[in-house]
């Protein structure tokens, strides 16, 4: 059976096991045919999440914060937990001959439970060894739910980490990794299920798809996570790579941990001469068009990685949307992407001390072609670098949400690459309390506007942004939090994607005409 028929049929399935049975009514009348209605949004009543184990060093404090924004739910209460992933795999390289070995959780508890909506909860961890999460929400917990695993690492591999906890699914695109000399880059692989899942992991270079070692998949036990690095796939070096991550088996949720170490001498110009970690999270599915939203105004660097993988070459065009609109860089108009191979672009100063958004598109009309993309940001200059990530997101849609925000540490950036935008921005109350606070605000068209959102009255602890699009759009939306990390510029940047709080159920007649 193709994958297309089985997604179709997953996602059938979900939707029966998330949404329940639609309500059958009767016609008004025998004679009367049955009229068609628009399918009714009901919310949904189960979400999964998977949160990567945090490891790569042994100096980091690693916060789980988990949040369900006020809204419908029903009147079942439910609950939403993050919990250890059943077994912890010691061996890393599975182009060893070794046998991974299985450690079950200590116990059955939450790592982190969630009382109510419209307040986060946090749990903290110093341990280097911390596993992989898996979460589960019901009830009137489950529409909107998010989870952000954020992680202060020091020593090798230092600066501020973080990543959303991801919806298990059976493919992931990650432009944007790297197995340059000065990278260690890690793809997470994480089973929520209780049957074994087989994953493949592609990686594909500039001239096309790089040789594995590993030909018969990864398998990722039931409940367990296998952090696997990049280099031991492959006896092929290249410096600017796209992961796909697809399943055989199963589904899984993936994540790459990117750490870059500086060059004892790194050339002038030099694509990777920073140093610093964090989390790349997927990007949005292959699309001719991509934003790529919230570059911060103090961007030393900006190096843009696509990947064509469909069988026609990409010529796209280059925008950045700033505060007064679009402009399209001097030196970096447009980028060649051949169809399966990965291409990239140094975009030096682009942000000229403004916030933006770099929007992709088909540099001639008639000339779609789906492309994958994200962004290695840089802040700050000489030893005090440190790196981030910004993937190709999708619109925001009706609703999303990000957790783990701190007062004055906080980046909020709306882009509305088409038409203008009206967007309401809640901030939740406090994880250790707090009042809400709504403030809205217009994005003119092709426009980013970044600013330090609103903070709850009384604020302690962290708390969470909601973003609702009133009118206008389609709005992409990112949050960068930055910390300081003794003088370097830490920081982090997470994309906004609509919190899949409702579903669509088509609503059903009995039609009896269909059994003559």
């Amino acid at each position: 059976m193709k994958r297309t028929t089985l997604s179709l049929l997953a996602a059938v399935t979900a939707l029966s096991a998330i949404t329940g049975i639609a309500a059958i009514t009767a016609p008004d009348t025998a004679d009367a045919p049955p009229q068609a209605k628009a399918p009714a949004r009901l919310p949904v009543e189960r979400v999964h999440l998977l949160c990567p184990a945090p490891g790569g060093t042994e100096a980091a404090e690693t916060t789980y914060t988990s949040y369900t924004p006020l809204g419908s739910g029903g009147a079942v209460k439910g609950s939403a937990e993050l919990k250890r992933s059943v077994a912890a795999l010691t061996d890393r390289n599975p182009g060893t001959k070794k046998a991974p070995v299985s450690r079950p959780a200590t116990d059955g508890k939450p790592v982190l439970s969630l009382a109510e909506q419209g307040r986060p909860a946090t749990a903290r961890t110093t341990a280097a060894t911390a596993p992989a999460l898996v979460g589960t929400a019901s009830g009137r917990l489950a529409p909107g739910w998010t989870a952000q695993l954020t992680s202060v690492a020091k020593g090798d591999g230092r600066g501020l980490l973080g990543v959303n906890c991801s919806v298990p699914d059976a493919e992931f695109w990650f432009p944007g990794a790297s197995m340059a000399k000065e990278r260690q880059d890690y793809v997470h692989l994480t089973n929520p299920d209780d049957i074994p899942a087989v994953v493949d992991v592609e990686l594909y270079g500039k001239a096309g798809l790089l040789r594995t070692t590993v030909t018969e998949g990864i398998p990722v036990p039931a409940g367990s996570s296998v952090p696997v690095l990049l280099s031991t796939l492959t006896t092929d070096v290249a410096e600017d790579v796209t992961v796909r991550v697809a399943t055989r088996s199963g589904r899984v949720g993936a994540a790459v941990r990117a750490a870059e170490t500086r060059p004892t001498a790194a050339k002038a110009g030099a694509a990777f001469a920073a140093e610093g970690s964090d989390w790349l999270n997927a990007t949005a599915g292959p699309a001719a068009t991509v934003v790529l939203p919230g570059i911060p105004a103090d961007a030393t660097s900006v190096r843009l990685v696509a990947f064509a993988p469909g069988e026609d070459d990409a010529d796209l065009k280059i925008q950045l949307a700033g505060p007064g609109g679009k402009i399209v860089p001097a030196g970096s108009e447009g980028l060649h992407v051949k169809s399966g191979m990965t291409a990239s672009i140094e975009l030096k100063d682009v942000t000229r001390g403004e916030a933006g958004s770099l929007i992709l598109g088909p540099a001639q009309r008639g000339r779609a072609t789906p492309v994958v993309a994200a962004l290695r940001v840089v802040r700050g200059k000489g030893t005090k670098q440190e790196i981030a990530f910004i993937p190709a997101t999708a619109p925001v849609g009706a609703r999303a949400s990000i957790a783990d925000n701190r007062a004055k540490e906080t980046t909020l950036s709306l882009t509305a690459p088409g038409a203008a935008a009206r967007v309401r921005v809640t901030a939740s109350s406090g994880s250790g309390g707090g009042t809400p606070v709504v403030k809205t605000y217009q994005v003119p068209a092709g426009t980013t506007t970044a600013f330090v959102p609103p903070v709850p009255a009384g604020l302690k602890g962290s708390y969470a942004l909601t973003v609702t699009v009133e009118s206008g759009g389609p709005v992409h939306a990112s949050r960068a939090l930055a910390l300081p990390l003794g003088g370097v510029a830490a920081f982090t940047v997470q994309t906004l994607s609509d919190d899949r709080g409702t579903v669509a159920v088509p609503r059903v007649t009995d039609e009896l005409t269909v059994l003559d």
